[in-house]
């Protein structure tokens, strides 16, 4: 990428070709511009971010320290506010994305209101919050390089020339706001050229990750609650092929599949698959089918039936036309899933349990990896989990076996406040403080992201400053529970002027007009009560 210099001298030779008709044309200023809109498309961004991933990838195969993470946006401004956070805590945006979840694209994005995620919400709303996201994420980077740009107009005036270059070289090595996003395409939104469709639109808005679940499109259901019926590997494995392309046709050839299974808790298919030999993926799909011997001379009208090992199988079908799995299958069916969707084309995967257990996810993963060595996970610590409780129960249970007195504690009431300050507490929080490392470590996880947690800090942070305002502490509420905190904590939106471009305008009307720009950031400006 060319330094500001090489910008600035590239503008001014242009400008010069021009003659005097482009003489008002500041280079230095072209160049700031330039330099805040790195991303000209969402293609951009996709080519540039699939890089990303797969380097991040190919670091964790190298060690399974090196795993990433993710927080589920519904916003374009709670996405910005996320990344510069990471920047401000941390330094670096380094292996943190951003999830895209279809959950709360039913859930707080859709004209019909809150809906279910039952894919019911409209499938273009799905590239649309993807452009949002970048277009919050491009206006971090254009603002922060701003504030790098008046402060270099500010040492030179002074003639402070070292710091001048040091903030010259800020500008240079500047890290941009725009991570990878995994976006949620649910089970596609229909047939397979549905999918290929909404996966163009969600690649041209900057998508270099696709996750992509084995439920049927029209009985979808959130993958931790019940009724999900998933589809046989044949039909997935086209919605996977027409990700593929859609990547391909636009040029992202490092697109980046994650597939999920929900087989685990799902018992139930819509169809029974196509076979045409013995073993063969369908025929492997039907083993799982809970069937019952049937004889040729009770075969009853509309009866459905199979043919195996020389015996005459009824599935067992519901009302709602659906057969149902054998109880106890669900694990061999995410193993036999997850090995048939790496060996066809996806890159990641996606196991949804119904708890937070390391030790769970490890027994599935190394099957899987006894066939495919390098398979890794996206995993959900999904806010639908009550991880209190869990762990809690996780840590009584391994106390049990071995041996230790857990008298003091019952353990169906663990959640209860009274053991909050207990000994058992305090193993189970660390247990959790250290999930995501301990699952990277043992059970594959390239990936840990939760779907919804900006929809729960919303709600909370809401419910306090509801109970304050609207209480006996009135405008206290608001000012001792977040204004002054912003103060304190440094939160740039306390400025919220800022935030939302007041100075990149007022830069541009200097580049446009010069002295008789009329700008909004003078004295009387009352954000300059905050420094």
């Amino acid at each position: 990428m060319a330094t500001y210099q090489q910008t600035t001298d590239t503008f001014a030779e242009l400008c010069s070709s021009q003659g005097s008709t482009w003489s008002a044309i500041n280079p230095e200023y072209a160049a700031r511009m330039a330099l805040q809109n790195r991303f000209q498309t969402g293609l951009d961004i996709a080519r540039y971010t699939a890089d990303i991933m797969r380097k991040d990838m190919a670091d964790y195969d190298a060690d399974t320290a090196a795993y990433t993470q993710s927080l589920g946006c519904w916003h374009g401004f709670i996405g910005q506010q996320k990344l510069i956070a990471i920047k401000k805590h941390l330094g670096t945006t380094n292996k943190r994305y951003l999830y895209l979840s279809g959950w709360m694209i039913a859930a707080l994005r859709s004209e019909f209101g809150p809906l279910p995620d039952q894919s019911m919400h409209e499938k273009t709303s799905v590239p649309g919050l993807i452009e949002e996201l970048y277009t919050f994420l491009r206006q971090a980077d254009a603002r922060e390089l701003g504030g790098l740009f008046r402060a270099l107009d500010e040492a030179r005036e002074a003639g402070d020339e070292v710091k001048a270059k040091d903030l010259q070289n800020q500008i240079d090595n500047f890290q941009t706001h725009v991570v990878p996003i995994i976006a949620d395409i649910d089970a596609g939104f229909g047939n397979a050229e549905a999918t290929y469709l909404l996966a163009k639109k969600m690649i041209e808005a900057g998508a270099c990750a696709i996750q992509i679940e084995n439920q049927v499109s029209d009985e979808k259901q959130c993958g931790h609650q019940d009724g999900k019926v998933t589809v046989p590997h044949e039909d997935f494995l086209a919605k996977i092929r027409a990700v593929r392309y859609a990547f391909l046709e636009l040029g992202v050839e490092n697109g980046v599949i994650v597939a999920r299974t929900d087989s685990l808790g799902a018992g139930l298919t819509k169809q029974i698959a196509v076979t045409h030999e013995p073993g063969d993926l369908g025929d492997q799909y039907n083993s799982f089918l809970d069937c019952d011997e049937v004889d040729a001379s009770t075969i009853g009208n509309g009866d459905v039936l199979i043919s195996r090992d020389g015996k005459l199988l009824r599935p067992k079908r519901l009302p709602s036309n659906l057969f149902q799995f054998r109880k106890g299958s669900g694990e061999d069916r995410v193993v036999l899933d997850c090995i048939t969707s790496l060996q066809h084309g996806a890159d990641l995967l996606w196991i949804e349990t119904e708890k937070p257990h390391v030790g769970q996810i490890a027994s599935m993963v190394n099957r899987i990896r006894e066939v495919v060595p390098n398979a890794k996970l996206v995993y959900n610590n999904s806010p639908s989990f009550n991880w209190t409780l869990n762990f809690r129960q996780q840590v009584f249970d391994a106390w049990t076996e071995e041996g230790k007195d857990v008298s003091a504690y019952v353990r169906d009431n663990l959640m209860s406040a009274e053991y909050d300050d207990s000994e058992l507490a305090a193993a189970a929080d660390e247990k959790i403080r250290t999930f995501q490392a301990d699952a990277a470590r043992e059970a594959g996880i390239f990936h840990h992201l939760i779907t919804l947690p900006t929809y729960h800090t919303a709600a909370l942070s809401t419910d306090n400053l509801a109970k304050e305002y609207f209480g006996d502490q009135g405008m206290l509420g608001y000012v001792a529970g977040v204004q002054r905190k912003e103060i304190r904590q440094g939160i740039a939106c306390v400025k919220h002027q800022n935030m939302a471009g007041s100075d990149m305008g007022d830069d541009h009307k200097e580049y446009f007009a010069g002295d008789a720009a009329l700008k909004a950031g003078g004295k009387d400006n009352t954000m300059n009560q905050f420094g």
